[in-house]
């Protein structure tokens, strides 16, 4: 009996954003889907309109099992895992040691698959660099969802992600936020019109 993917499955029961107050919860099963759609995205058109060469396939699925550490940490909430060197050091060793918990559950058949999904240091680096911004956009596009729907506890998560994002030199990033963020803050009569 091996138990990867039953813990796998387990990221529906993970909630994020444990700090704040939510109109909506958001799974991390959820949030890994959305990564996933985003990172392609990203993927898609770095290669297409700006010269690259990323696997986009590839990106969605690391984007996929990025968090998946949180199944036994949980979401450790941003103002705690970055409170000082120390936190952070101590909380990237606890996921260190979670992966490889993980990895020990795949068969060795199967196992060199799995690693430069879960591992953060065997990823390609482009490809580590396009999740790293779609789990960003994601977050942003959870705080407009939230001040939508009139809660202004994501405020300051919405001003810190576009600051980040306003900092990112990846051109990919620019083209998404121009060109398909805007959407988000729309209703679903908005999408539909014809």
């Amino acid at each position: 009996m091996n138990q990867f993917f039953a813990l796998i499955s387990r990221m529906k029961y993970i909630n994020r954003w444990g700090l704040m107050r939510n109109t909506r919860y958001e799974t991390l099963s959820e949030h890994s889907y959305d990564v996933a759609i985003i990172a392609h995205a990203l993927a898609t058109i770095r290669n297409n309109l700006f010269g690259g060469n990323i696997d986009a396939d590839k990106a969605a699925v690391v984007a996929l099992y990025h968090d998946v550490p949180e199944i036994l940490t949980g979401d450790l909430p941003t103002p705690v895992k970055y409170f000082n060197e120390k936190t952070k050091a101590a909380y990237d060793e606890v996921e260190r040691t979670a992966v490889e918990r993980f990895l020990k559950m795949i068969p060795d058949e199967l196992r060199s698959e799995y690693e430069s999904l879960l591992k953060e240091d065997g990823r390609d680096k482009d490809i580590a660099a396009v999740v790293k911004a779609a789990d960003k956009i994601s977050a942003l596009i959870k705080c407009t969802e939230e001040e939508k729907s009139g809660n202004g506890e994501f405020s300051g998560a919405k001003e810190a992600t576009l600051k980040w994002l306003g900092e990112s030199e990846l051109p990919e990033v620019k083209y998404f936020m121009e060109k398909f963020l805007p959407s988000f803050s729309q209703t679903l009569d908005d999408h539909t019109r014809y």
